[in-house]
């Protein structure tokens, strides 16, 4: 073989590999957008058993770049009966029962169709009225069905499910029942229902790829970076609140498939939705502020564009629209005694 062929031969290998190199090239150009470094596979949350007051416990997974734990405020007292929104069944006693009696006679769900209901006791010791506790005495009773929640107003059938349930409580712990008229409590649910349905808001924000798709991976990255970790559904990750128990001040939300992909660094997402709710998450969190810097902040760097439900482009003048009109929003619950983030509001608009 001459010199001639020799370096034919050379030139051709590398024109080869330089074909090979491009065509890899591009195909990682045109495949979704990955992580900058491989990260660490964050720790899903535990799951928990509910809390007594209903809210949804999250543990913070491990992000690649631990940051200092947020101080934590203390934990929300259990949920009360209570009569804004809440039927009441009073139950009376002859003498002081047990909560040993109270906690052995309940009804095993305490559910009428798909409203909650509360039972609590008088304690004959403190005054208070307080969850039932072993080792503790009542002198009087009460329990509480949910008027409306998202589900809709308590109806006929809900309240004549309560009754069935109660009464034979009442009548193990040797208590009068009391119940409030089925039509009134009716008619309060539905006056209920029409307030909160007008009152119901939860604020989302889209996040469109302008060019290339996200991997998950790259989505899971750039949300760690502002403090998201991922929730208890795939294609979840949320901003944890301070408050120890309170749902999350915000969410982000992509492609549940996606996340549950065989080879998520090769599923394409070109949409994540921002959102906060709004009568769930206290003000004092400041998760409107929250929401728009953090679609402004992920918009550049994802390289998206931010977008309303209806796929128009969503400018500083947009979202100070929104605040304003969310300003009346807390005004007007405020005015009911439901305030955003409050117990009652969470406990209605759930």
């Amino acid at each position: 073989m001459n010199s001639l062929t020799i370096a034919l031969a050379g030139l051709g290998g590398v024109v080869l590999a330089g074909v090979i190199a491009h065509g890899a090239w591009q195909a990682r150009k045109a495949g979704p957008r990955r992580p900058e470094e491989p990260a660490v596979e964050p720790r899903e949350p535990v799951l928990q058993e509910p809390t007594l007051d209903g809210a949804e416990r999250i543990e913070p997974a491990v992000n690649e770049e631990p940051m200092s734990p947020l101080p934590m405020a203390p934990r929300r007292a259990s949920l009360r009966v209570d009569a804004l929104i809440d039927a009441i069944a009073t139950l009376t006693v002859e003498t002081p029962v047990s909560g040993e009696m109270v906690l052995g006679h309940q009804p095993p769900t305490r559910r009428a169709g798909s409203k909650p209901f509360l039972i609590e006791g008088l304690n004959a010791e403190t005054g208070e009225w307080e969850a039932p506790l072993a080792g503790q005495h009542y002198s009087e009773l009460q329990a509480g069905v949910q008027l409306a929640n998202r589900t809709g107003a308590l109806n006929e059938i809900e309240y004549s499910e309560f009754v069935q349930k109660i009464e034979p409580f009442a009548e193990a712990i040797g208590a009068m029942a009391d119940f409030p008229d089925m039509l009134d409590a009716a008619g309060r649910a539905r006056e209920l229902d029409a307030f909160a349905s007008q009152c119901d808001a939860q604020l989302a924000v889209h996040l469109q790829a302008r060019s290339a798709a996200w991997s998950v991976g790259y989505i899971h990255q750039h949300a760690a970076r502002h403090g998201f970790v991922p929730g208890m559904v795939p294609g979840r990750l949320v901003l944890a609140s301070t408050e120890e128990g309170a749902p999350p001040v915000l969410t982000l939300t992509f492609d549940s498939q996606a996340a549950l992909a065989d080879d998520p660094s090769r599923a394409a997402v070109r949409d994540v939705t921002l959102s906060f709710d709004v009568p769930q998450t206290d003000p004092v969190a400041d998760p409107f502020v929250a929401w728009q810097a953090s679609a402004q902040a992920l918009s550049l760097g994802m390289d998206a564009v931010i977008v309303d439900d209806n796929g128009q482009p969503l400018s500083p003048a947009g979202f100070a629209a929104i605040g304003n009109e969310l300003s009346q929003l807390y005004h007007t619950l405020s005015e009911r005694d439901l305030a955003a983030g409050s117990a009652a509001a969470r406990r209605l608009f759930s």
